[in-house]
């Protein structure tokens, strides 16, 4: 069956996490959006671990189930320590197939760090010693780097990480067989490394508060349990794994480099033209992860490998609705017209991707309609994000925003 997968998000026991990331409220936004897999985040937490234990009903095939939803049982660990003389932050995602097993690796990781202070834990532990443990606990269980380009948090990060997987992970990394590209890397930049040519791009929305489920994910055409996913991963198979989703890269918040600080944003060209240095303040830039892509890519611009998995670039529903109308999108006039489309003519994702062009004419507001079409003809406006700050992504010009906004003042 076919089926859309989100596999890395947080719980409200992670910091600065919506007290809303619940079972209830991750499930209500998973069919909001149109998601059947969502990964549970945070089972290392010992609260959160009791909740997944009461509320999940199990499939019998390594996945879970509330209501119509189901779910993988996942964590996130930042593992931050030294090796050859410099310091470490790597990002890993684990899924496990068993409350059994999830156990045990509570167990074992407790006597490296306390799993209490919060639900992604800071362990002093080599990244290839983690993996070493989670494979021989269980050799089903997948170890899956994290966002694997963000400067500060990641395998490739320009200020902690390591220019290829096998310095990280040693005798393990013939074990890993998937990545997580992240919000501000799009496949088509992994592609450009062909080291990553055997590894599955997987992408999740790693969300912090229910409306962010989805923004990226992963769309599967396989049987909905924990082993056929692992393996349609760990083979790269086409047939079976379909596509991602993704963000623009560009509206990620790593993908230029910059300096938040002093409002400086660079490309990779004029960070080399400015020696890597803010002309504000003379401190380092941020490398982000187009600069990092340029560092270590052996493949130009535009390389598609034979076997690449294709992909969708989207703007979510609320941001387009939120731009058509002229407002935030955390306002109360985005959620209200959200839901009511949601409510009426399908998934977010549907609406997104799916619903024919004269349909959403005909039952859209036009504006949203011309951004949802323009959304998915690539026509957008983005100011890349840079060094903490998301882009800016726009779908309409300055002059239909200027007429935009006296028809706003009009209805007062």
């Amino acid at each position: 069956m076919e089926f859309v997968a989100d596999l890395h998000i947080h719980s409200k026991y992670s910091r600065a996490t919506s007290k809303d990331m619940d079972i209830e409220h991750i499930a209500e936004w998973a069919k909001y959006k149109g998601i059947t897999l969502m990964g549970t985040g945070d089972f290392t937490y010992h609260l959160w671990l009791e909740e997944l234990k009461c509320r999940l009903e199990d499939t019998g095939a390594g996945l879970f189930k509330y209501k119509d939803v189901y779910f993988m049982l996942t964590a996130e660990i930042s593992s931050i320590y030294s090796k050859g003389g410099k310091g470490h932050r790597i990002h890993n995602v684990i899924c496990a197939p068993s409350f059994k097993t999830v156990d045990k690796i509570n167990d074992t990781l407790s006597r490296y760090g306390n799993l209490s202070s919060d639900g992604r834990p800071i362990l002093g532990l080599d990244a290839a010693e983690l993996a070493r443990i989670i494979f021989d606990i269980d050799e089903n269980c997948m170890v899956i780097p994290g966002h694997i380009w963000t400067p500060w948090f990641s395998l490739f990060g320009s200020m902690s990480g390591f220019d290829r997987i096998e310095d990280c992970f040693e005798g393990q990394a013939s074990k890993i067989f998937a990545l997580e590209t992240g919000l501000s890397s799009d496949p088509a930049m992994n592609w450009r490394l062909s080291a990553l040519d055997r590894f599955a791009l997987i992408s999740n929305s790693d969300s912090h508060s229910p409306s962010k489920i989805g923004r990226e994910a992963n769309i599967f055409n396989c049987g909905l349990s924990y082993q056929e996913i692992r393996e349609t991963l760990r083979t790269k198979d086409r047939k079976k794994f379909l596509s991602t989703i993704e963000f623009f890269p560009e509206e990620g918040k790593y993908h230029f480099d910059g300096h938040r600080a002093c409002g400086v944003r660079f490309s990779p060209r004029e960070t080399k033209a400015h020696n890597n240095r803010c002309p504000q303040c003379g401190k380092a830039v941020t490398v982000g992860v187009m600069n990092r892509v340029e560092q270590l890519a052996d493949r130009p611009e535009g390389f598609v490998p034979s076997d690449a998995i294709p992909y969708k670039n989207l703007i979510p529903l609320d941001e387009i609705i939120a731009e058509a109308k002229g407002v935030g999108k955390n306002s109360v006039a985005v959620e209200r017209e959200y839901r009511s489309l949601v409510g009426r003519l399908g998934t977010e994702l549907d609406i997104l991707l799916k619903i024919p062009s004269e349909e959403l004419i005909k039952n859209f507001p036009r504006r949203v309609a011309d951004g949802i079409m323009r959304a998915r003809q690539g026509k957008v406006n983005i100011q890349a994000g840079y060094d903490g700050e998301y882009g800016i992504i726009s779908l309409f010009g300055p002059e239909e925003k200027s007429q935009e906004g006296e028809k706003q003042l009009s209805l007062f």
